[in-house]
């Protein structure tokens, strides 16, 4: 196979990994800390509309584009240096454990009982109860997405890094 092809993806991927784990960062650095100090009411609107106004075709791609294009990288890589496809195979560990079934069986639950939840109708009390189960499992959770997708893109610029080193 031709190395460029194999570099072409392993760049992709480590491009998308990197807007994946900065859109978590946002979230944990700016997002979440800034809705945080909204009403109940306030927040938990809020948290509704990001979270229908984020499933989107860029989202899908910046989200499951990396986990795809990791399992090509390291089917393309197999047969280089052990540390490459020990990196490769960690990467995607990571990546798909700690964000993509975080976010499937963790983030996705509660977003889906906020998201059927009318708040328009709902009394001071129901929005204070449906915070207190929401927001703090919700961020921890993000947490977890956010430090796995950054782990993610570094371990991938290592593994940039050692392939340049071992083709040049």
């Amino acid at each position: 196979m031709d190395i460029s092809l194999k570099l072409g993806i392993l760049l992709i991927a480590t491009l998308l990994t990197g807007l994946s784990a900065g859109l978590c960062f946002t979230w944990t650095n700016a997002v979440t800390i800034g809705i945080g100090k909204l009403d109940n009411l306030g927040y938990l609107h809020a948290f509704q509309q990001m979270n229908r106004t984020i499933i989107n075709p860029t989202f899908i791609l910046v989200f499951f584009g990396p986990f795809i294009l990791q399992a090509i990288s390291l089917f393309l890589w197999k047969d280089s240096t052990s540390t490459i496809t020990t990196l490769l195979g960690s990467i995607i560990l990571l990546y798909f454990f700690g964000l993509v079934l975080v976010t499937i069986f963790g983030n996705v639950p509660l977003n889906e009982i906020l998201d059927k939840t009318n708040l328009a109708e709902a009394s001071v009390n129901d929005l204070q109860n449906l915070r207190n189960q929401f927001e703090i499992k919700w961020n921890r959770l993000h947490f977890i997405r956010t430090l796995t997708s950054i782990l993610s893109f570094g371990l991938l610029l290592i593994t940039l890094i050692k392939v340049l080193q071992h083709k040049f």
